[in-house]
């Protein structure tokens, strides 16, 4: 794979540069809540500016549905772009039509541009490869150089991760570097102990990098929405929780297997529960109950590891060489039930581990509840792709930038 200060040292000068980014932050209407990805790809970006480099950034945003929608604009993010270059950036207002033409005709040395959002198009996420490669031809005239530093779209087979690096001469942005080389840490000669966190909302979203870790981790401690199904696989009452019942017999399968290969499995001892699921936007106070994880009541649902699995997490993590965390504890939205996703993030920082925030929610929730990202050893930018890459699966994005 060739870095990008192997394409430098070759000369950019005058050359369209295409880098495909990841721009998808979460929008509020028209403003950005978190933008971790805009910065992650900003010293690829400004690098290539500085060395003289014409560059056309590309991303997606959301899912729209092959059409252009403005609620999925690129343009919030290119006005952040730009001030965190500290230089106008020009948006295109289509992906390869007139406005995509002209703006990169009129883009001078060392300038940038930012292309209106890839998925506008349905060349860009179709499952025919020929109407992706029509779509991947169009891109492909509007730059001379293809750079991929958009991690978060790696796993996906798309006209601009996939099909376009075979139509230019390409090479791997700083943030892929980075992101391969964490990972590599997580699957190769890993520093044990090595405790996996997993949580978020489905348990079936997680079951293939389970299946992987247990031939790998130490631990794994689980929470989330995805915990009720381990729960209830246990015989437990969860109430009227989230559960994916026909999931049960993989997650018992799944725990014979840690109790044989001597994997610990940690599952919450008590969780936060309530009749009502909280209100998000207004935040108002939810009045949640603590109660033992095998005695929740059959008329409410979890939405938080309760004080003592906070406990028991943080002493599991202490010891540890390595972690990787993907998925918040809980409801980590609402102010009530963010405690538990606090105390994981908070035993990260306060263990001695090289710890690995995997993207998605949890890098979110690291910067909402303020904590300082430097206290972490990495915080991924793409969570999915993260997944699917310690899963041992060939992720397309990264197999095209191969020589």
């Amino acid at each position: 794979m060739k870095t990008i200060d192997q394409l430098l040292a070759d000369g950019v000068a005058g050359k369209r540069v295409f880098v495909r980014a990841d721009l998808n932050v979460p929008l509020d209407g028209t403003t950005i809540t978190d933008d971790g990805r805009i910065r992650a790809v900003r010293p690829t970006i400004a690098k290539l500016a500085e060395a003289g480099a014409r560059v056309v950034v590309a991303s997606h945003l959301g899912r729209p549905k092959g059409a252009p929608d403005p609620a999925f604009s690129l343009a919030p993010a290119a006005k952040r772009l730009g001030e965190l270059l500290g230089a106008e950036v020009a948006f295109a207002t289509d992906t390869v039509g007139e406005s995509a033409t002209v703006t990169v005709e009129n883009l001078e040395n060392g300038r940038v541009a930012v292309l209106e959002n890839l998925r506008f198009n349905a060349g860009e996420t179709s499952k025919d490869d020929a109407e992706r490669g029509v779509f991947a031809d169009q891109l492909a005239a509007l730059a001379d150089v293809y750079v991929g530093d958009g991690f978060g779209a790696v796993h996906r087979k798309h006209a601009s991760v996939y099909d376009l690096p075979a139509r230019l001469p390409h090479a791997a942005g700083f943030l892929i570097e980075t992101e391969v080389g964490v990972l590599r840490k997580l699957t190769d000669d890993v520093q044990r102990p090595y405790v996996v966190v997993l949580g978020g909302a489905k348990v079936s979203d997680k079951l293939g990098v389970i299946d992987h870790l247990l031939e790998k981790a130490d631990r794994i401690l689980i929470g989330g929405g995805m915990a009720y199904t381990f729960l209830k696989a246990q015989g437990h009452e969860v109430g009227i929780s989230l559960l994916q019942e026909d999931q049960i017999p993989a997650v018992k399968e799944y725990l014979r297997r840690a109790k044989e290969r001597g994997v610990e499995f940690v599952l919450p001892v008590d969780v936060l529960v309530s009749a009502e699921f909280p209100d998000l936007k207004t935040k108002a106070p939810a009045n949640p109950t603590v109660v033992a994880a095998n005695a929740i009541p059959a008329d409410e649902e979890g939405l938080d590891i309760g004080p003592e699995t906070r406990k028991l997490y943080a002493s599991k993590l202490a010891d540890a060489a390595t972690v990787f965390w993907n998925g918040p504890m809980g409801v980590f939205e609402h102010p009530d039930y963010a405690e538990g996703t606090k105390a994981v993030a908070q035993a990260l920082v306060d263990c001695p581990a090289f710890s690995v925030v995997g993207g998605g929610d949890s890098a979110a929730a690291v910067r909402i509840l303020g904590f300082d990202e430097k206290a972490f050893g990495h915080i991924s930018t793409g969570g999915g792709a993260s997944l699917e890459y310690l899963e041992g699966k060939t992720l397309p994005g990264l197999a095209a930038l191969e020589d």
